[in-house]
């Protein structure tokens, strides 16, 4: 069947045949936005392993863009502490939670950060 443009994309689903419960739920978790939830869950743990002890209760992983972690910590001197042990934490985390590519680590300042 040639490709045309103006058909819908349930027109050409429909003419692929029937669609996997895997593909189906994979939309259905993005949608619902339970996959960013499961993620974020899953670098906390692995912020959690990967930090050094210093910083694990006064700091907290934030968002990953474009390989960047974003990391917010409670204090200034633990921002420069973090720049002593980041090679180490990014390859850690590179082990334990690989899917997301996280390439360096940026800190941020929050006062709230890691409670």
């Amino acid at each position: 069947m040639p490709f045309n443009p103006n058909r819908t994309e349930h027109a050409r689903a429909t003419a692929a045949g029937p669609t996997s419960i895997g593909r189906l739920m994979s939309r259905l978790m993005s949608r619902t936005g339970y996959d960013r939830e499961q993620a974020a869950g899953s670098l906390a743990t692995a912020w959690q392993q990967a930090a050094p002890e210093s910083l694990r209760g006064a700091s907290q992983p934030g968002l990953v863009r474009r390989g960047v972690l974003e990391v917010f910590v409670s204090h200034s001197a633990l921002v420069q502490e973090l720049g002593f042990h980041k090679r180490d934490v990014v390859a850690r985390l590179g082990e334990l939670v690989p899917a997301e590519g996280i390439t360096d680590i940026r800190c941020r300042l929050s006062p709230g950060a890691g409670r």
